[in-house]
């Protein structure tokens, strides 16, 4: 093998670890990213329920006030 394609061959793979680092990092984002949302959703859902609690409860209490009236 040539000093110039051992050479090519070490920038190359170079460039390609380096493309590596980058994957892994941007990977990284992105898993924290997820679990924020996740997150996020998970709070949202619970949000969602206590709020349809709410709504039934007061729609029994209106149809009990409907019924005593």
């Amino acid at each position: 093998m040539e000093d110039a394609d051992l050479q090519l061959l070490t920038v190359k793979l170079e460039q390609l670890i380096q493309r590596t680092e980058q994957l892994k990092a941007q990977n990284r984002l992105l898993r924290q990213s997820e679990q924020a949302w996740r997150e996020e959703r998970a709070h949202l859902i619970e949000k969602n329920e206590m709020a349809r609690v709410k709504v039934e409860s007061m729609i029994s209490r209106l149809k009990a006030l409907e019924q005593d009236s």
